[in-house]
């Protein structure tokens, strides 16, 4: 039998069997189709998240109080010490560093502000004018500490802040109340939405000064730092650890992380998370390799005559297990390609119904789960054509 019969018959054999045919296809269609869509959320989280960090700042280090190691840090609590606090001189101390080219002594808080009759509670950021910059923000109106006004008590509102105390005119010149402060809008913020859980349209910027007087503070929350190329984020993360180890009498008590660390860590976990997803979904692969076992199993009994018949004409054992084997690559190939093309809608499906979400899956996985169902198919039909092969002719012809 050569190899063109083989196909013809093998297809032949899987259009007349329609419901059994379909029912192999169809769980090979889901298996293949599981490990797309998952592998696509999966991989679509991945590059969601790495995009929010990285729209976060450019070349970015964050410099915290305390260490971020957790060893001799219980022996310090219970001799009673604290991680020493930042300070604004510890932020200017950074700001001479050669590495670095911008830097933003940050505070963090609520206040009520007040202004035209309405009152809300906000989040309250005091910085300088390097914020902005540093954490890819944008001015859609006026200005923030622009020089000569660096001193005065100046507000920059988020976009919907703006738009709620100030819906009918323009709020850059109005003055507002925050906290037992008044303030006049030097600035609004363009629009930008919420990253990494953070909604910059709802919050208000006032000056470092003003930020810690109001919360009765000296110390900083954060500084953030912009290095002057990627190159030279890890030196200026090793110059900024020794000069507030020396600003800090010797003691190593703050931590610099750098947003690479970040984005190196996350990547790893939503990798390992993708891969393990793919893994759950090509289970189900397996078990439509099962069905295709029993399928033709069953397959095989009831065709014995059949196969009896093309023993008395001449095929061979040989010709019969091919014959079974081109059968599984029929049924897993189209079933793969369905499986794909169910996939690529699923995926399609995703990224209609959340736009920020790249639920795009990677070519691996694609190629991987089309692979495993083929190979699942042909492997799962071993154990039937090795049974079919090895019926007698004879006795096959005599079971009608």
């Amino acid at each position: 039998m050569t190899l063109t019969d083989t196909l013809q018959t093998s297809l032949k054999t899987v259009v007349n069997y329609r419901v059994r045919s379909l029912l192999i296809i169809l769980a090979m269609a889901l298996g293949v189709a599981a490990v797309v869509v998952l592998t696509a959320i999966g991989d679509g989280a991945r590059n969601y998240v790495i995009n929010q960090f990285s729209s976060i700042g450019t070349n970015l280090l964050v410099v915290l109080p305390g260490r971020a190691e957790t060893s001799g840090s219980f022996l310090g609590a219970v001799l009673g010490q604290t991680p020493r606090d930042l300070t604004l001189k510890d932020a200017q101390l950074i700001g001479r560093l050669p590495q670095v080219r911008r830097y933003a002594p940050l505070n963090v808080g609520e206040a009520e502000l007040s202004a035209a009759n309405r009152l809300r509670e906000v989040t309250v950021l005091g910085s300088n004018a390097n914020l902005i910059p540093i954490r890819h923000m944008k001015l859609a109106q006026g200005s923030f500490m622009a020089s000569g006004t660096e001193n005065s008590a100046q507000i920059v509102l988020g976009a919907k802040i703006a738009r709620e105390f100030f819906p009918r005119t323009q709020a850059i010149g109005q003055r507002v109340r925050l906290g037992d402060s008044r303030f006049l809008v030097s600035g609004v913020l363009a629009a930008q939405g919420e990253t990494m859980g953070f909604n910059t349209d709802e919050i208000v910027i006032i000056p470092i000064d003003f930020a810690q007087t109001m919360f009765n503070t000296t110390s900083l929350f954060r500084i953030l730092i912009e290095a002057k190329s990627h190159s030279e984020i890890e030196p200026a993360k090793q110059a900024v650890l020794a000069t507030l180890k020396q600003s800090h009498d010797g003691e190593e008590d703050t931590t610099v992380i750098t947003q690479d660390a970040i984005l190196a860590t996350f990547d790893k976990i939503l990798q390992a998370l993708t891969l393990a997803v793919a893994g759950i979904a090509a289970i189900s692969l397996i078990v439509a390799g099962i069905l295709i076992m029993n399928v033709m199993l069953v397959a095989v009994s009831q065709r014995t005559a059949e196969i009896g018949l093309l023993k008395a004409i001449g095929a061979t054992s040989g010709d019969i297990r091919r014959l079974f084997f081109a059968e599984a690559v029929w049924l897993s190939l189209t079933g793969a390609v369905l499986g794909f093309l169910l996939g690529q809608s699923g995926s399609l499906l995703l990224r209609l119904a959340f736009p920020q979400l790249p639920a795009w899956a990677p070519a691996w996985a694609s190629i991987a789960g089309i692979l495993v169902a083929l190979a699942t198919g042909v492997l799962a039909s071993l154990f039937p054509a090795n049974r079919a092969a090895r019926l007698d002719a004879v006795k096959a012809l005599g079971k009608k």
